[in-house]
């Protein structure tokens, strides 16, 4: 693998490019959590010793390892130990509850679980061990408590302390799996993706030749079992030899200050995120003359939010992807340029290859909806245990379907226009909800809006927005004249709902799951 888009090695995992910043800078900041401070010295030998301990327990290449924890410094040295021993990495959310944690454990079936279990008012360890013994797992299960009590991750590691042949020097694999990352399982059963060590090194360096800091410094607060957090924020970072600031209990004014206090060079959120704090009266005491680029992912910004972002931050820029593509597919070189950032997501990814094609998988011309589907060598290997579902999202000749609509511009530039599954038929019209959103939002006072769909009698299915208009009066008629003046009659919502905010998810993006139901609920048998 070679490095021509960047200044730095090509390595084929991040323990690797643990190991290099160790050697080439020991004493600069990998990790800040509060008042903890580990430097790259620091953090290789933490990461080292349980590497070797995970080996002298019988976890090896292939073996999967999971943890169970916030954004803190132990989820950063319980990955990159299992980088180091080959086994495969997945993170576990605090927030899932019972269910959802005996679905991914059963389906993963880890031989080591750390979690995270001291100040939790839920008895993490009961209902772990619950699961293990009601799956009939061996599984071993690994408390995150600090210092070298029994029971403590230290004193575990002092407990399998390697023999001389479970030591170091470690080579990692760069085209084996190393990471195993959930779907979110809105639609159904989550799956699960794995993704190439090598591909996470090719993303970050790709990234950061794309959008480069000096320093790289990040707050990262994203969970843990998301590829935000481990992806998007952490592997761009470690690549570069920077530092991450992480926060385990996000708190959006907390966090605009840490902006100024650790002097951080990147901020990157998402759009409800940035929409919060933008909102806080704090902000205008904030101090950002550090920051040097401003990013949001996951989901389109509102022109009004990138207008404020702008005058903070004139380097703006964001992308496009998902779980299954390691990330980016396209993505916007940093710009201060409000159409190319609330209009697209960019350009081809360094590295992918993206093609437009419709329902026959014939390509389209330029300016017309298709299929966004892509290759390149960040491609997941495949879903863990499900090889029906890895079929159904190749096509034959080795493309990846994403399920999203998008346009390409004459310029070359790609727009986001909705999701095949989204994309509902009104009077014979294919109907794209992003376009109708996008629209909407460009009224002032719209926070951000969202279309879904419901059956219709005369014209099969016809539009629901919701609408979150925080700080300003709208009303139906309103939003109705606003589309009525940019859309084609038939992309127009028959029904308008504001509200003061929108649901999420816990990762961010809109939750159009609810919203498509509570549409039903009110519009479904309406005529």
């Amino acid at each position: 693998m070679s490095s021509e888009l960047a200044d730095v090695p090509a390595l084929p995992s991040l323990f690797d490019y643990l190991a290099y910043w160790a050697r080439e800078t020991p004493d600069a900041e990998a990790l800040v959590e509060g008042d903890l401070r580990v430097s790259y010295a620091e953090l290789s030998r933490r990461v080292e010793a349980i590497a070797g301990a995970m080996k002298a327990a019988g976890i090896g290449a292939g073996d999967r390892v999971a943890t169970l924890d916030g954004p803190t410094v132990a989820f950063v040295e319980t990955f990159l130990a299992a980088n180091a021993v080959g086994a495969i990495w997945l993170g576990l959310n605090p927030k899932y509850r019972s269910r959802e944690l005996a679905q991914v454990i059963e389906d993963a079936a880890p031989g080591l679980l750390f979690f995270a279990d001291a100040g939790s008012s839920r008895n993490y360890r009961g209902e772990l061990e619950a699961i293990v013994a009601g799956l009939g797992l061996d599984c071993q299960l690994v408390p995150l408590e600090q210092g070298e009590a029994p029971g403590s991750l230290d004193s575990w590691v002092d407990a399998h302390r390697p023999k001389a042949a479970d030591a170091g020097p470690w080579q990692v694999d760069g085209n084996r799996a190393g990471l195993l990352v959930y779907t979110s399982g809105s639609t159904g059963t989550p799956k699960g993706a794995l993704l190439r060590n090598g591909a996470i090194t090719r993303f970050a360096i790709r990234q950061n030749a794309l959008w480069p800091l000096k320093p790289h410094r990040v707050l990262n607060y994203f969970p843990i079992n998301h590829i935000g957090c481990v992806i998007d924020m952490f592997a761009p970072c470690l690549v570069a030899g920077g530092a991450t600031v992480l926060m385990e209990q996000f708190d959006p004014l907390e966090a605009l200050l840490l902006i100024e206090r650790e002097r951080l060079t990147l901020w990157g959120s998402v759009p409800s995120v940035f929409t919060l704090q933008l909102a806080l009266p704090e902000i205008a005491r904030v101090d950002f003359s550090s920051v040097q680029l401003i990013v949001w992912e996951g989901a389109a910004m509102p022109v009004d939010t990138v207008r404020a972002l702008r005058a903070i931050c004139p380097r703006l820029a964001t992308n496009y992807g998902m779980t299954e593509t390691t990330s980016a597919i396209t993505a916007l070189a940093p710009t201060a340029d409000l159409q190319l950032l609330t209009g697209t997501v960019g350009r081809p990814y360094p590295g992918v290859a993206v093609r437009l094609c419709d329902e026959r998988g014939v390509v389209v011309e330029r300016g017309t909806p298709g299929e966004v589907q892509t290759y390149s060598d960040q491609l997941t290997m495949g879903y863990w245990r499900n090889p029906t579902a890895t079929r159904a999202a190749f096509t034959e000749d080795g493309w990846f379907r994403t399920g999203d609509i998008a346009v390409e511009r004459d310029d070359g530039y790609i727009a986001i226009v909705g999701r095949v599954k989204e994309m509902f038929k009104s009077g014979g019209y294919n109907v794209y909800p992003r376009e109708i959103e996008v629209a909407i939002e460009e009224l002032d006072g719209v926070d951000c809006a969202a279309v879904v769909s419901v059956d219709d009698p005369l014209w099969q299915e016809v539009g629901v927005a919701f609408v979150a208009a925080a700080a300003q009066r709208l009303d139906g008629q309103d939003l109705e004249r606003h589309c009525k003046a940019r859309l084609a009659n038939y992309k127009v919502p028959k029904h308008f709902v504001v509200l003061e905010s929108l649901p999420l998810l816990p990762i961010g993006k809109v939750d159009k799951v609810s919203l498509k139901s509570r549409a039903g609920a009110l519009f479904g048998s309406e005529a």
